[in-house]
């Protein structure tokens, strides 16, 4: 094997392992906290069914079943409902509520629900997490999939939450984390540029929603802050998953 031969491979072996290894933590970007563009709902409910997202659904379901939970559930930033109507299926004992601040996602959850044969079985209403539409002790479960880096005073979205929940009530929060590896950051620039459907990329998603993302300890630092006392936060490569219980 001659020199350059063993420059070349050592340059691509330091290349891949940048792009497995390093972390970039880019300054935080605030994203729209709510799709109200009819033809950005539309791309949203679209790429939702797309194969990725239904494994992301699956794994979360897998989530919940390790916290049993029973009684009243709402899925908080529910978007189209695939996850709320999937929770309704896996968990038949369920009450379940789907919850988001845009009223064209309310309206795309509503029609999935008729074409799927959900109706009646899931309910969908519009809330916006700073002021949940639901009385104080009502809810036995909290979930929310890819929506906290949509929360402007993730604070306050806490404290709803915890309101809202019935003493020993828990919440689970899955999301992305803006301290990802290299190859993550520019797999969701080509997917932005690339694979995205125009209404998507004029909102600069799925990019933008992961500049706008927290890291694990601002998690923590938020849950330090909030009226939960047992919570627990544990980051994955690209990923953060947390959950939190009402003491």
């Amino acid at each position: 094997m001659t020199t350059g031969m063993i420059l070349a491979i050592t340059a691509l072996a330091v290349l891949f392992a940048s792009l497995i290894f390093v972390k970039v933590r880019p300054s935080r970007k605030p994203s729209l906290e709510g799709i109200e563009d009819v033809r950005a709902a539309q791309a949203y409910d679209r790429i939702s069914k797309w194969p990725q997202f239904r494994v992301l659904r699956r794994l979360i379901v897998r989530q919940l079943r390790r916290h049993k939970p029973t009684g009243i559930l709402a899925d908080i930033g529910c978007g189209p409902g695939l996850l709320t109507m999937l929770i309704a299926r896996k968990f038949p004992r369920l009450k379940v509520l789907g919850l988001d601040t845009a009223q064209e996602m309310i309206k795309t959850a509503n029609a999935n629900a008729v074409s799927l044969g959900f109706e009646g079985r899931v309910e969908f209403r519009e809330g916006n997490i700073q002021s949940l539409p639901l009385p104080d002790q009502t809810l036995d479960f909290a979930v929310s999939s890819l929506s906290l880096h949509h929360w402007s005073e993730p604070e306050r979205g806490l404290a709803e939450i915890h309101r809202a929940l019935k003493p020993g009530g828990q919440v689970l929060l899955i999301d992305m984390r803006r301290d990802s590896r290299l190859f993550f950051y520019l797999l969701m620039i080509f997917a932005t540029s690339i694979v995205m459907p125009a209404a998507m990329r004029k909102i600069n998603e799925p990019l933008g929603s992961v500049l706008a993302s927290y890291t694990p300890m601002e998690v923590k630092e938020f849950f330090a802050r909030s009226p939960f006392k047992a919570y627990n936060v544990h980051g994955g490569p690209a990923w953060m998953i947390i959950w939190g219980r009402k003491e």
